[in-house]
């Protein structure tokens, strides 16, 4: 009776748990059901869409970049094929093996052995590593031939920038080069193994425009990141960069290079004194800006880093010289504002006294008596230490102001440089030092602490010349579309009269005539002489040392006694036709000795060919076809 008892209580406790077990089977086969329920059925879109971003990924497709051309459509920068040879590591049992049966074929310098060994072990087996690029179609060709004994090699084809002109046109072009770590901003176009962006001249002015925007491509990957196909029906293409239109000429350009480039350090500036175009602006010497397209070596890099010629500053725009005597002009129409009459006369012995002072004239035998005409033409100095002695520093510079001295152009370039234009506030400030009588005189003839760039100089001329505050620009505009298309922002903009009277202005201009077109002018045997060409000018020359007392007594020595680095700079500033201003030019040549025997010469070649090229001149050529004649 006992035994039964207990087998029944087993028996309940059993089916109890049974039951228990089995409750909590159906719930747990419940709880399983509703999840798979809500995951492939309520769920379903969010996780299919998920599968598909884990199997598609999106790449970017870099945007062609916007070419340059100048004002008559001839290209400037453009893009071109790049050849690169990539190497797949997986694909090759042994990578410094292949890279030593690659350099039998191809040279291969020990930094870029040494950078694809390091970013083959970096990367995954399967991404392609850049082991050279921009190849020649012969080296495409011999690695081509022996693709079966170099496993994993491969010839790849992108884009890069050329610049069809090189040296002559970099300091307004400037350039592209790889992104830097401080230039990304977060754009994932940037990030781009070989994107590029504008690193100087209008290129970086301008990147946004020319750069364009990125288009996209989806790729199908499998779990490890290889990719296995391109979706071709979800590909959008890159938008282009906008054709960006220049001011300059071309030919122009190239022609001023050439006068510029047989001096070792110079710069000229070729602007329309009606709308403020420029059509040449050169900086000499110069560089080849599609070494940085190409990839710049470490060697070309510290060559033109050290080279004491400066060929990476655009003189042009940031180059600071004295003015010298270019600047005579603006304290003649300072003294002209202050009541000054052209009409006054000053004698010139050779030199000035004031307290125990001296200052001489660059004549030391004297120009005797003078008026302002005279003065200007003959660039008598103690006529000038007069007329700043009456006139005063204020005047003087607030003139050089409004003739754009002392202050940014406002030039579409990079790198421009203000200048000075000195003042009493300025000196006080800058050298902590009060302003001195002796200065304002020295200051007068384009010395001491004055300094102006050579496009400042050019900017001063053509508001003599026009009589209107005309500001410089290198761009026309922009083309959506390659060479189709109105250029939009081509308008000619208009400029304001300057508050000088033009009766002033007027004196000044017939001044400048005489420097060239008379005799006892500076620059009188420089002078254009086809009729109705004829230009207007002013010779320059600064001293970049002291001469001192005792080598006056024995003789000052000329520049070309001197090293390089110590004889004068020679400057020129003119305007032409006289009768019609239409083009001014300003010329810098650094420790080129006198500006009439070495600038002026120069200005003159360069407006004379300006003026030939006008397809207005009774025998000028037509520019579009003359420019025509020259391929990159």
């Amino acid at each position: 009776m006992a035994r039964r008892n207990d087998d029944q209580t087993r028996y309940r406790i059993f089916t109890r748990r049974a039951m228990l077990l089995g409750a909590g089977q159906a719930a747990l086969l419940s709880t399983l059901a509703g999840r798979m329920y809500y995951l492939q059925i309520l769920e379903s879109d969010r996780y299919a869409t998920l599968a598909e971003d884990n199997r598609i990924n999106l790449r970017l497709l870099a945007p062609p970049r916007g070419r340059i051309i100048d004002r008559f459509g001839l290209p400037l920068a453009d893009n071109v094929q790049n050849y690169r040879v990539v190497l797949v590591r997986e694909q090759t049992r042994d990578v410094a093996w292949t890279l030593d049966a690659l350099g039998q074929i191809i040279e291969l310098s020990d930094y870029d052995r040494e950078r694809v060994l390091r970013e083959t072990a970096s990367k995954r087996a399967f991404v392609p590593v850049t082991v050279r690029d921009n190849l020649t179609w012969p080296q495409v060709s011999r690695i081509e031939v022996n693709a079966p004994e170099l496993p994993g090699v491969s010839i790849d084809v992108g884009r890069t920038r050329r610049y069809l002109f090189g040296d002559p046109m970099t300091p307004v072009l400037g350039y592209v080069s790889a992104v830097s770590e401080s230039e990304l901003t977060g754009d994932p176009l940037l990030e781009l193994p070989d994107f590029r962006i504008g690193k100087n001249g209008v290129e970086r002015q301008h990147d946004l425009k020319l750069r364009g925007a990125a288009g996209t491509s989806q790729i199908e990957v499998n779990a490890a990141g290889r990719v296995i196909r391109e979706l071709t029906q979800r590909r959008n293409e890159a938008v282009p960069g906008k054709e960006l239109v220049l001011t300059l000429d071309a030919e122009l350009q190239l022609f001023a290079h050439e006068q510029l480039a047989a001096h070792e350090s110079a710069s000229a500036v070729v602007m329309n004194v009606e709308n403020g175009e420029v059509l040449a602006l050169g900086s000499a010497p110069s560089y080849d800006a599609n070494a940085f397209s190409l990839g710049i070596s470490p060697d070309y890099w510290g060559t033109l880093v050290n080279d004491p010629l400066s060929p990476l500053t655009n003189k042009a725009v940031a180059g600071l010289y004295a003015p010298g005597s270019t600047f005579k002009m603006i304290v003649a129409l300072a003294a002209l504002g202050a009541g000054a009459s052209p009409g006054d006369l000053a004698f010139c012995r050779g030199w000035l006294e004031l307290g125990n002072a001296r200052f001489h004239c660059w004549k030391k035998q004297g120009h005797g008596w003078l008026d302002m005409i005279g003065g200007i033409k003959q660039s008598c100095d103690v006529y000038f230490y007069e007329l700043a002695k009456r006139t005063g520093i204020d005047r003087i510079s607030e003139m050089a102001t409004r003739f754009g001295l002392g202050q940014p152009l406002g030039v579409d370039l990079p790198g421009e440089r203000p200048g000075v234009v000195p003042t009493r506030e300025w000196k006080l400030g800058a050298i902590g030092e009060p302003w001195q009588k002796g200065e304002t005189l020295v200051t007068a003839i384009g010395q001491g602490f004055i300094l102006a760039t050579p496009l400042q100089l050019a900017v001063m001329v053509a508001r003599i010349a026009s009589g209107r505050a005309v500001t410089p620009r290198v761009t026309r505009g922009f083309r959506e579309v390659e060479g189709e298309g109105p250029v939009v922002g081509a308008e000619a903009p208009v400029f304001a009269p300057l508050d000088v009277p033009e009766a002033h202005l007027k004196l000044v201009r017939q001044a400048m005539d005489a420097v060239v077109n008379e005799q006892k002018g500076t620059a009188y045997w420089r002078r254009i002489a086809k009729e109705g060409w004829e230009m207007a000018g002013k010779t320059g020359t600064s001293q970049v040392r002291r001469i001192t007392k005792a080598e006056r007594d024995e003789g000052v020595k000329k520049n070309e006694e001197l090293p390089w680095r110590f004889r004068d700079h020679a400057l020129f500033v003119a305007f032409a036709p006289v009768h019609k201003p239409r083009y001014c030019c300003a010329v810098v040549v650094e420790h080129g000795g006198g500006g009439s025997k070495v600038a002026a010469p120069i200005a003159r070649d360069i407006l004379t060919e300006v003026q030939r090229r006008d397809p207005s001149a009774a025998e000028g050529l037509p520019l579009l076809a003359s420019s025509q004649v020259r391929e990159g």
